[in-house]
This record gives structure tokens, sequence and C-alpha cells, in this order.
């Protein structure tokens, strides 16, 4: 019964695993990202949303990255990740007193690597974000680094 238990409050204690990283490229062109599994588990399929902001020629860029993702892999370090998402996208500029708005959005196809260490600690991926909206594809890639907890 003892080894039960402590069986089970490890189990429990463990939870999904997450990370939150820094990407530059990728679908939130710049951003910062919080990413979970959906199961108690270090692969499998989980999600990711972003927030990003940067200055381009005078005018402000935001962007939110959703997705969702999947990492394939055996020994708990190393993964193959593959996923799709959605990224919003607003564009924001004032020039002499007056203010313009653009928002759009646009899809996106992850395929990369990621390395996320079973007990936690350094995050890096490097992937492929081909990115596509109404009548626009454009290939693309990504790097991201944080940490895995």
């Amino acid at each position: 019964m003892l080894v039960y238990s402590a069986f089970l409050s490890v189990t429990y204690a463990q939870g999904p695993a997450k990370a939150a990283y820094v990407e530059i490229g990728g679908p939130g062109l710049a951003s910062a990202n919080f990413d979970m599994r959906f199961a108690n588990k270090e692969g499998g399929a989980g999600f990711r949303v972003g927030v990003g902001a940067f200055p381009v020629n005078g005018a402000t860029v935001v962007t939110v990255p959703l997705g969702l993702n999947y990492l394939i892999g055996k020994n708990n370090k190393s993964y193959f990740e593959v996923g799709a998402g959605f990224t919003y996208l607003k564009i924001s500029a004032k020039n002499h007193g007056t203010s313009k708005n653009f928002t759009s959005s646009f899809g996106n196809v992850t395929l990369g690597y990621r390395y996320a260490p079973a007990k936690g600690g350094f995050f890096f991926k490097a992937e492929v974000t081909p990115i596509f909206g109404s009548g626009f594809f454009l290939p693309f890639a990504g790097l991201g680094f944080g940490y895995k907890f």
C-alpha cells in the first residue's frame, strides 16, 4: 500500500509537460509563448499560445499565434514536432496625428525539431513554418529558446 501511495503521488505531481519560450521567426514572427501537452506525458498532443509586439518603420506590429501540435519521440528529450495553427495580426501606425490600423490573420504549418528534457531545463526548437492566407504562401522558419518545466 505504501509503494502504491508513493507511485500515485509522483504520478499526479508530474502533470503535463509545459514550456515557456521566446521565438524568433515562426508563426508569431517575434513572440513569447507557452506550450503544454494535453495529457500527463512528455510527448503527444498539445497546444501553444503566444503574443508578440515589435516596431516596424514607425508602426507597431502585434501578433497572437495559436496552434495545435504533436510531439513524436521516444527518448524523452528529442522530438519531431508537427502542427498547424493560426496567427492574429494587427498593425497600428500613427502619422501626423492620425491613426491607421490594419488587422488580418494567417495560417501556418509547423515541422521541426524540439529539444525538451523530461526533467525540465533548457528548451530549444528549430522549425520550418510556412505561412499562408488569402492569396499568399510564404516559406518561413523559426527558432525558439526557453525553459521546459
